[in-house]
């Protein structure tokens, strides 16, 4: 069966239905994986029909970039292309970035190390609440006029962010956190965004992991993976989120499919201007992620979904740091803006 399209925003942007998150490949999941199985796998993924590829240049950082650029060779009429700017990281502390010479250096930069002549969508990865958000879309606006990137994206921004944004230049996707054990962005977010047509994408859908395998996870993460010190994989937290695992374990079996399976069944519901994109560095795990596609959930089996983990309760934040979400997200009038 092919796999299945949906248009992101209104500009023009039609991905697959599921996209490939290439986080992992290089960062921050333990040691670098080798550099041929993970070009294999993307181009596994790119021969079953997946098209939308996910990266950042942070994340690495520049070597997930490098290495989507290898693996573009041959195949970049195939495939959406999504990359991201504005977060660094110096001496362990977190730097966000959106002022129009940083937007300018940074997109030049990824066309380098991508080795395309056009990003297909170029997301600020973070909002950088210094720089009011409409002096960032202005410089993306002069970088889609000069034909550098096709489409604008933001990731993790507010409501009020968004519509700032899109007033200056149509936003074509935003990217969430967005899974059955992350749903804050159901209240002002999504609805937003649909209001607006702009399309979603749903980053960890499968919880990092945790709806793949459970509490067990952890026993197998690397000393060097950060999903270690999240809120949610930690002592307590993690005993009392072995539940919403459980509860998806029962369901998926009256289904026939695994867990994960569910897990990105249900965000795959949620509706025909959402794309989610698990990541993975195993072929046998990405098999099963795009199985999800062709699992079919009834209303009634996604209220049991909602009904069953809202009920246990999610027990952590999804960081320790709320600047890495759009909570912290509001920018500064753009009256305010003098340059640098």
């Amino acid at each position: 069966m092919a796999v299945p399209r949906v248009k992101l925003g209104s500009q023009g942007l039609e991905v697959s239905a599921q996209g490939l998150g290439c986080f992992g490949m290089t960062a921050p999941f333990g040691p670098p994986k080798p550099e041929n199985e993970m070009i294999s796998l993307i181009h596994h993924a790119v021969s079953k029909g997946i098209t939308f590829l996910d990266t950042s240049d942070v994340y690495g950082p520049h070597t997930n970039e490098i290495l989507l650029g290898k693996a573009l060779k041959g195949i970049r009429d195939k495939v959406q292309l999504a990359t991201k700017f504005g977060v660094t990281f110096t001496d362990g502390k977190l730097n966000i970035h959106g002022d129009p010479a940083y937007v300018r250096a940074c997109c030049e930069a990824s066309l380098k190390r991508l080795d395309v002549d056009c990003i297909d969508l170029y997301y600020q990865h973070r909002i950088d609440t210094k720089t009011p958000i409409e002096v960032t879309i202005g410089e993306m606006k002069k970088l889609v006029e000069e034909g550098k990137i096709k489409y604008i994206g933001l990731s993790e921004a507010s409501a009020s962010t968004i519509r700032r944004a899109h007033a200056v230049h149509p936003i074509t996707a935003v990217q969430i956190e967005w899974s059955v054990w992350s749903r804050d962005v159901e209240e002002e977010i999504v609805p937003t965004c649909r209001e607006l047509g702009i399309g979603i994408v749903a980053y960890s859908p499968l919880g990092r992991g945790f709806f793949s395998s459970g509490a067990k996870i952890v026993e197998n993460l690397d000393d060097q993976d950060f999903r270690k010190f999240l809120p949610r994989y930690v002592g307590e937290n993690l005993e009392r989120n072995k539940v919403i695992f459980e509860t998806l374990l029962s369901i998926a079996s009256r289904k026939g499919c695994t867990p994960g399976q569910l897990a990105l069944a249900w965000i795959q519901h949620q509706g025909n201007d959402v794309a989610s994109i698990p990541g993975t560095t195993k072929v046998k795990n990405f098999e099963e992620n795009i199985g999800a596609l062709y699992v079919k959930l009834t209303i009634e089996e996604m209220k049991e979904i909602e009904d069953t983990v809202s009920s246990n309760g999610v027990y952590g934040d999804r960081y320790h740091d709320k600047d890495f979400t759009w909570i912290n997200s509001e920018t500064p009038p753009l009256s305010s803006w003098k340059g640098l």
